[in-house]
């Protein structure tokens, strides 16, 4: 069982209850899953917060949002504690998106508000938050 355990982490990280799971698919009793895994945890070979940590990382880096990210990793079974701490201390999200949208829509920001409203939805699609996208268009309905 091990050896499976193992051979699955080798091709790439996984969340806990992911591995679990994975494990139960290939007919591995719970028990032995639940003993093997948390071998694996005291060793460090498998570590949820470093997964939630690398996993933000990468799909932030792939233009993805932290509500989308979060929602990921909830599915994977992660507790939202670790996936807080794991977006909180990821990249700067109103950084990104400045970057994203001066790459899809030029230097210059957008000059109306049909602008505006064609450029947050194309960063609602990212599914980031909000204040991400007024800090990328400049859209507060507050000052305009």
């Amino acid at each position: 069982m091990q050896a499976a355990a193992v051979t699955l982490l080798a091709r790439r990280d996984f969340a806990t209850a992911e591995l679990r799971a994975r494990l139960r698919s290939q007919s591995f009793d719970e028990g032995v899953a639940g003993d093997v895994i948390a071998e694996l945890a005291a060793r460090g070979v498998l570590d949820d917060r470093r997964f939630a940590e690398n996993y933000v990382n990468w799909h932030a880096g792939r233009g993805q949002g932290p509500i989308r990210i979060a929602a990921d990793l909830r599915r994977r079974g992660l507790p939202e504690g670790l996936i807080d701490a794991a977006l909180a201390s990821g990249p700067d999200w109103h950084g990104l998106a400045r970057r994203a949208r001066t790459a899809k829509f030029g230097r210059q920001p957008p000059a109306s508000w049909a602008d505006k409203a064609r450029q947050a939805r194309f960063f609602a699609v990212s599914w980031l938050f909000v204040d991400h996208i007024r800090a990328a268009t400049g859209a507060d309905p507050d000052l305009d």
